[in-house]
């Protein structure tokens, strides 16, 4: 009977249908007739009912053949890696069931038979049924079967006898489970042992599973070698501070590695390059990358002439055409340009405090505090919400590197656990699977004399803490796999948007790291907290991306601006940037119109697309007075949660209260919000 691993057919107390039972209810589901509740599983009639859908005919007596001759091998060639991490299996496989009336199969993803072996007399009776090297056993092509209903229900499947859909395969028995490519839920292909009805077991199903995990453990092993090897491969390229970004993708485009300044980005590892399907050949790469990636920065990593994956190398200054917006939608970067620099937040032309656009109270206070730090060899923890812009008050509290020494950073969530290490301290030649042959120096040696800058700190593993507060109370560090200590003098900023102190409490981060890498602190305001710099920082965006990607910048009339001040900003002055860099890519109109801005921006505002494009310019302002009229009425005045609901701090909601002269609903508001905090 079909059964998907762990499922339950029937009751216990209840007998499982005879083969005579089975063949009957399938005579009168074929005939359109009622069907008792128990003649066959909820399993069998779900494929029955799919095979029907699909147009397959009961009457059928075998399945197609789609592949033979030079068309089979093309198939067995794109499925090399299944057919290679099934080899041993099946040479084992053939000794083993010789005698024993079965055969095993490998089909490909799509149910197409790639592998044979076992019994050759049940091999040569299975041809009749065309249950051979290039059939197509997928449920839509031959109805419920073993193969078929496997990949239907991505589960371990077993069909017996007259539970097969087609009439003429009701004399065989077949047990299969597909193959994943490991981490993943892509199906790689499925493995099947198949016979005459005789041949029936239960364990069937058992085996198969394990043979489906033999196959992928011996491609997890792999693919484990294959990402020391591209390990290995990043650490010879070349430091991290060389490019923009450096990233490492294995044979699938899964990414495994990510260093340098890629500020705001969207891909995490673990993660698939936009536009790469998992199993396209790594040469074939280069055609199909998102718009704004080049070729040129694509390097394949072959191990014993064979492919194994790619580096994808973005230069700090590259020429030629600029990267395009679609890259920062790809990969959440921003490209640099062609002829105005590089747009990199880490970027050591954009070192001053001078660059910190804004005159709002908060990031005056904020940079006056950064500015007494200049300079000063004491450890600083700069916190903020995402996309703040920490790493240009980094740069800026660092200073000019020729008088300060190198700025060197590293990402401690951008990378995995195990090269953390390694990449902080070194390593000397051997210290581990996939280290050079050379040996290399860590970050902390490479900042020798200067500062060392560890973005999302919060992210640095539990048990590599303790190292790192060696390190910096000795002012020593030991390579991997070597015992003579390097002294080292780095000055330490670490950057985070987590509550550090949350997390010690929590147990997550040790409490002596915390005080050590605090020494002083700042916290970079949010957007939302500098509503007076918003205007400053759309006019600087508006020019600065207008100029990088050689396009006319646009006028942002007073409407819009209304709109883009009243916003909340969750992603911060990121945010802000996103969407002037999109609205002078999208439209080639002098001005910027109201119903240009994204949806949820609007819709906190409480103007729909729609409402924003009929709404003329003059009475826009209107539209926002009986929006927070239309949101304090609909909470009963509470000023808390209307400007929850608008998606505005508090603060702005009572200026804008203010500007609109709707003192009565803040009165209101005010009794209200100081009933609730009454409440208990």
């Amino acid at each position: 009977m079909v059964a998907g691993v762990g499922c339950c057919q029937t009751p216990a107390a209840v007998e499982p249908p005879t083969q005579r039972q089975t063949l009957d209810a399938w005579e009168r589901f074929v005939t359109g007739e009622p069907l008792v509740a128990t003649a066959v599983s909820k399993f069998v009639l779900s494929s029955w009912q799919r095979s029907l859908r699909s147009g397959v005919e009961p009457r059928s007596r075998l399945a197609p053949v789609v592949a033979r001759g030079d068309a089979l091998e093309q198939l067995r060639r794109r499925n090399h890696d299944l057919l290679w991490a099934a080899q041993g299996l099946f040479v084992t496989t053939a000794h083993l069931l010789a005698r024993s009336g079965t055969i095993m199969l490998l089909t490909d993803p799509n149910g197409v038979v790639l592998e044979v072996a076992g019994d050759m007399r049940t091999a040569e009776a299975a041809r009749d049924i065309h249950l051979l090297e290039g059939g197509n056993w997928h449920e839509a092509a031959v109805g419920t079967n073993g193969i078929g209903t496997a990949l239907a229900m991505r589960l371990p499947a077993q069909v017996h006898g007259a539970e097969h859909f087609c009439e003429g395969i009701k004399r065989w028995t077949c047990a299969a489970a597909p193959i994943f490519v490991p981490g993943t839920d892509q199906i790689l292909g499925v493995v099947d042992i198949s016979g005459p009805p005789e041949t029936y077991q239960v364990n069937s199903l058992v085996l198969v599973v394990a043979a489906a995990r033999q196959i992928e453990a011996v491609l997890a092993e792999r693919t484990h070698r294959e990402h020391f090897h591209l390990l290995e491969a990043c650490l010879k390229f070349g430091a991290p501070g060389d490019a923009l970004a450096m990233m490492a993708l294995d044979r699938n485009a899964k990414l495994i590695h990510t260093s340098g300044g890629l500020p705001g980005t969207d891909l995490r590892l673990g993660s698939f390059l936009p536009g790469i399907e998992p199993g396209r050949q790594v040469e074939e790469w280069a055609r199909r990358l998102p718009e704004g990636l080049r070729p040129e920065w694509l390097h394949p990593v072959s191990v014993d002439g064979t492919t194994i994956g790619a580096l994808l190398v973005v230069p700090k200054r590259p020429r030629g055409v600029p990267v395009a917006a679609s890259l920062a939608r790809a990969a959440g970067a921003y490209g640099p340009a062609g002829g105005s620099g590089n747009e990199s937040e880490i970027d050591p032309s954009r070192s001053g405090f001078e660059n910190l656009v804004g005159h709002s109270q908060a990031l005056r206070t904020t940079v006056d505090r950064a500015r007494q730090l200049r300079g000063r060899r004491v450890a600083v923890l700069i916190q903020g919400e995402t996309g703040v812009g920490k790493e240009l008050f980094a740069r800026a509290i660092h200073g000019d590197e020729e008088r300060n020494g190198p700025f060197v950073t590293f990402n401690c969530g951008a990378t995995t656990k195990e090269l953390i290490g390694s990449e902080l301290f070194g390593h000397v030649r051997g210290a581990y699977t996939g280290a050079t042959n050379e040996g290399r120096a860590g970050r902390f040696e490479v900042a020798h004399g200067g500062t060392l800058c560890l973005d999302e700190i919060g992210e640095l593993p539990l048990e590599l803490q303790p190292v790192l507060l060696r390190a910096l109370e000795e002012g020593v560090v030991y390579r991997l796999g070597e015992a003579k200590p390097r002294r080292v003098d780095v000055r330490l900023l670490a950057m985070t948007n987590r509550d550090l102190l949350e997390e010690v409490e929590a147990g997550r981060f040790r409490r002596d790291l915390y005080h050590r890498i605090g020494v002083t602190r700042i916290r970079v305001p949010p957007l939302r907290e500098r509503e007076s710099d918003v205007e400053l920082l759309i006019e600087h965006f508006n020019h600065r991306v207008a100029e990088r990607h050689g396009v006319s910048s646009r006028s942002f009339g007073a409407d819009v601006k209304s709109l883009l001040r009243g916003y909340a900003w969750p992603g911060n002055v990121r945010e802000l940037r996103n969407v002037v860099e999109s609205l002078l890519l999208t439209s080639n109109e002098s001005a910027v119109r109201c119903d240009e801005l994204p949806e949820e921006l609007l819709a906190a505002a409480g103007v729909g697309p729609q409402a924003a494009s009929d709404v003329p310019a003059t009475s826009l302002e209107e539209s926002e007075r009986l929006a927070i009229v239309r949101a304090v009425q609909s909470v009963h005045g509470n000023l808390a949660q209307a400007a929850r609901s608008l998606g505005i701090s508090r603060s702005t909601l009572y200026r804008k209260v203010e500007r609109y002269h709707l003192e009565n609903i803040v009165r209101l508001g005010d009794d209200t919000d100081r009933a609730g905090d009454s409440k208990p």
